[in-house]
This record gives C-alpha cells, sequence and structure tokens, in this order.
C-alpha cells in the first residue's frame, strides 16, 4: 500500500489553490496566501532489519535519481550509522522523495 504524505498534506487539486511558477509556491484558499519561498529541508532515512542493501539501494535511485554508487554508499551510511542524509533540497521535494522511499516501508524523517 502507498501512501502520498505530500498529496495528503497539501493536495495540488484542492478547490481553488493555484500554483505559481518561480522560487516560491503560493497556495490559495479563500481569502488567505501561503506562501513558501525556498523551505530547504533534508531526508533522513533510518536503518531497518527488513529490507535487503539491493532494495534500498533500488529505492533511493527511484526516490532521488542519483547514481548507483552515490545510493550504495548512501545505504552503506544507513548500515553503519544507523541514518543517512538522502536528499536535500525545497520541502515539497523533500516530501515527494520521502513518499517515494516509504513506498517499500522504509523509515524516514524529514527535517526543516
Amino acid at each position: 500500500m502507498s501512501f502520498d504524505l505530500a498529496q495528503a498534506l497539501w493536495p495540488l487539486n484542492a478547490g481553488s489553490s493555484s500554483i505559481r511558477a518561480g522560487t516560491s509556491t503560493e497556495y490559495e484558499y479563500g481569502d488567505e496566501t501561503l506562501t513558501l519561498i525556498d523551505v530547504l529541508s533534508r531526508v533522513l532515512l533510518y536503518n531497518d532489519d527488513h529490507h535487503t542493501f539491493d532494495e534500498v539501494i533500488t529505492q533511493v535511485i527511484k526516490a532521488t535519481g542519483c547514481s548507483g554508487d552515490r545510493a550504495e554508499g548512501i545505504a552503506l551510511e544507513v548500515h553503519t550509522q544507523g541514518k543517512a542524509m538522502v536528499f536535500e533540497g525545497e520541502l515539497f521535494a523533500c516530501l515527494r522523495v520521502s513518499s517515494v522511499l516509504e513506498e517499500i516501508a522504509l523509515h524516514t524523517q524529514v527535517l526543516t
């Protein structure tokens, strides 16, 4: 079962919401407007005893688009250190990365 946290928290097709291109994201709900400008965040991936290295590597590549060597390094860091930063960027991009990692029940945390 897959759950898209970003879609659940900020549905893009909700009512009168609109997205403006550029470095800021703007949502309009009735008379209120919320603007997020370059909210930098990080995605942490935590170790568990349920997934193989290959599963983690494949999912990190799928979520971030990084190289196999980079994904392998992340998987090794998660295994030895207990956690690793997988992605850093804008909040919504981090939520998307986290959501893809969680498709196979990997444990993640988005930090702002």
